[in-house]
């Protein structure tokens, strides 16, 4: 087996995996079916297995690409964690920086703290990853990583800017058509928004009120924007956090002696980033910015 794998087989390979067929991931990719076919072919010769079997539907990856699949996405983040190393030769800050943010802190905090960056260094380009997940620093997914818990690793660079308050909050007019509830178990007479699925933020957060369960909720998305969204038009209660909420005068907090969460607030980014310009001058940013947002 040749061990000699280029990069551009694996890039056609995630994009066959993400779209399900040679056209979709020619089209994503701005190349050739063609070439995506052919490597694919190469991919499965150079390892010796097949990777995917036709259906009607499209192309169906085999056990043995979704063994490989891991493996091949470190691989691009290694390869753009490369361009954005080479981009960022030369004086000044400059170059491209990836940064991951759960999807509250990516739409409704960062932008006004990316566009304050963005005025002083014209020349940095910013990556706005939102998601939930922990992103791997190690593994150069992100550059810096927004992150509501304390991160593990050594080799990590963090800085904790603070605490964030979360509580129950509803709509003005959804209390007033409903009332106030005024203990817990008058929760069970509302509309709650809450998740549709488990994560372990969650089942630590039902071990503190074992009351916020699945089945309590009559408005579900795992989606923190969309759960937002719904307590700001008035559809029920839901959980909100507190800098957020008090934007609006209109959202009112919910038994605020009876139901809270901490979460600590930590900007994190690996050591081996500390003398680059880019990363640093942003790290930098999102801690004064953070600082500012949950203090």
């Amino acid at each position: 087996m040749d061990n000699d794998i280029a990069w551009e087989l694996c890039r056609s390979f995630l994009a066959v995996l993400q779209e399900g067929s040679l056209s979709g991931a020619a089209r994503s990719l701005g190349i050739t079916q063609p070439t995506v076919g052919r490597h694919i072919a190469t991919l499965e010769k150079s390892l010796g297995v097949a990777l995917f079997t036709r259906s009607q539907t499209g192309l169906i990856p085999t056990e043995a690409a979704l063994a490989t699949r891991s493996h091949a996405e470190l691989m691009k983040s290694a390869a753009a964690a490369f361009q954005r190393a080479a981009e960022n030769q030369g004086d000044g800050v400059k170059g491209t920086v990836r940064v991951s943010a759960s999807e509250v802190i990516g739409v409704e905090v960062l932008p006004a703290i990316i566009a304050d960056l963005q005025q002083r260094h014209t020349q940095l380009k910013v990556e706005l990853v939102l998601t939930n997940r922990l992103q791997d620093l190690l593994h150069r997914e992100a550059d810096i990583a927004i992150r509501m818990t304390a991160p593990q690793q050594d080799s990590l660079i963090a800085r904790q800017v603070g605490t964030v308050t979360l509580g129950l909050y509803a709509h003005k007019n959804y209390l007033e058509q409903r009332g106030f509830p005024q203990a817990l178990p008058d929760l069970t007479d509302h509309l709650l928004i809450g998740f549709d699925e488990e994560t372990p933020f969650i089942r630590a957060a039902r071990r503190q009120h074992p009351e916020w369960k699945r089945q309590a909720f009559s408005l579900r998305t795992d989606s923190d924007i969309g759960q937002l969204a719904l307590i700001r038009s008035g559809c029920g209660i839901g959980v909100c956090q507190e800098a957020l909420a008090q934007r609006n005068p209109l959202l009112i907090r919910v038994l605020p002696q009876l139901f809270e969460l901490k979460l600590e607030t930590w900007v994190v980014m690996h050591e081996d980033l500390r003398h680059s310009p880019r990363c640093k001058e942003t790290f930098d940013a999102l801690v004064k910015g953070l600082a500012n947002h949950v203090n």
